[in-house]
């Protein structure tokens, strides 16, 4: 089917906060075959929600509308569904009640209308079976409209439970998943990748992308339209060509990230990593305890930022700092080899470098 997703908010459109809620909705429909065909970022105007719901309804099967369900004055969904499909409001005995139970009079205080939580428009279908999330269902001329609260838990719950099995019961025939799969490359510009795979995309069954993320490629191979899925032969020979192409410089597949990667293969070995850091202040130490297990291949880090700390924490020369200065291969490697000491460890990595936006050099420039 063909979705657009609609998120409302003022604190959006001034990127006070992210919208994260579009991205994970268009990725859970995206992998049950549904298209996505546009994402809007709206701020809190009725006139404005209710002529880009209406252009949606024009082009779309469905639309998912998020944000602007709750109570308070800058809550303006509602209200614009109602103007924008010509509907009428009516009180949810549902929702009152579940609201009623857990509010007391005068807890909800003048600021807040019960009224304003439980008045939805009509034919509205409650998704939330105990009335405790915001969010409901309209079918309007054969289309289907979701609206659901812009709290990324709450979202996301309705969007498993409710949303996607509506989807899929919708749909006039069985939406065969779409076979995607992410190669994470690191070590390689972007048009090399693009170079070693272009025979692949003679075939107009394969669909690659290319993606540069800081100081890596990521690669996406999409395939529509498998009855068996990922175990398909076409799938399993393209991820073969894909995995040879690209060789050593593929560190890992899908979700996992460069560290993670690290810490599987020290786990494999048996062995432990230590970190010392100067210019990058804890990142890199953070960066690898973020990976689940970590402590089990990981002993800690040594933020030396100081020359001196260098010298007393890592043992680092006074004579090697003051001959080849604190930013340099040198340097960097009597830091490791005094990490790997400290620590006990097998292993030991060290960052040193000139981060800006200062103090760079025309030898040693800002980024070295």
């Amino acid at each position: 089917m063909i979705g657009e997703l609609i998120a409302i908010g003022d604190e959006l459109t001034s990127g006070r906060v992210a919208n994260t809620t579009s991205g994970h909705a268009a990725r859970q429909l995206f992998l049950l075959g549904h298209q996505i065909r546009a994402m809007h970022t709206i701020g809190d105007d009725v006139a404005l929600i209710g002529a880009t719901l209406r252009e949606a309804l024009t082009h779309a099967d469905f639309v998912l509308v998020t944000g602007g369900l709750g109570a308070t004055t800058d809550d303006l969904t509602n209200e614009a569904v109602v103007r924008a499909l010509g509907l009428k409001t009516v009180v949810h005995p549902g929702v009152r009640a579940s609201i009623a139970a857990r509010w007391p009079p005068g807890r909800l205080g003048d600021a807040v209308s019960l009224d304003k939580l439980s008045l939805l428009p009509e034919g509205a279908e409650v998704l939330d079976s105990a009335c405790r999330m915001a969010g409901y269902l309209l079918r309007h001329r054969g289309k289907l409209l979701f609206l659901l609260p812009g709290v990324p838990p709450q979202l996301e719950i309705l969007l498993a439970d409710k949303v996607i099995p509506a989807l899929q019961a919708a749909s006039a025939e069985h939406t065969l998943p779409v076979c995607q799969r992410v190669y994470r490359t690191c070590g390689l510009r972007e048009v090399e990748i693009n170079k070693r795979l272009l025979d692949l995309e003679a075939d107009e069954r394969i669909h690659l992308g290319y993606y540069p993320v800081g100081s890596e490629v990521h690669v996406s191979l999409l395939l529509r339209d498998l009855a068996r899925g990922m175990d398909d032969p076409l799938f399993a020979r393209t991820d073969r060509s894909i995995r040879a192409a690209l060789g050593d410089d593929l560190y890992g597949i899908d979700g996992e990230t460069l560290a993670s990667s690290v810490g599987r293969l020290l786990q494999e070995r048996g062995l432990v990593l230590g970190i010392a850091e100067s210019c990058t202040g804890g990142l890199l130490s953070s960066t690898v305890t973020g990976v689940a297990g970590s402590s089990g291949w990981f002993a800690g880090g040594i933020v030396a930022y100081a020359n001196g700390v260098k010298e007393s924490l890592l043992g680092v020369e006074a004579e090697l700092l003051a001959r080849c200065g604190a930013v340099s291969g040198e340097t960097a490697r009597a830091m490791a080899a005094g990490a790997a000491a400290r620590l006990g460890c097998d292993l030991a990595v060290a960052v040193t470098g000139i981060a800006g936006p200062g103090g760079g050099t025309a030898e040693k420039p800002v980024g070295t």
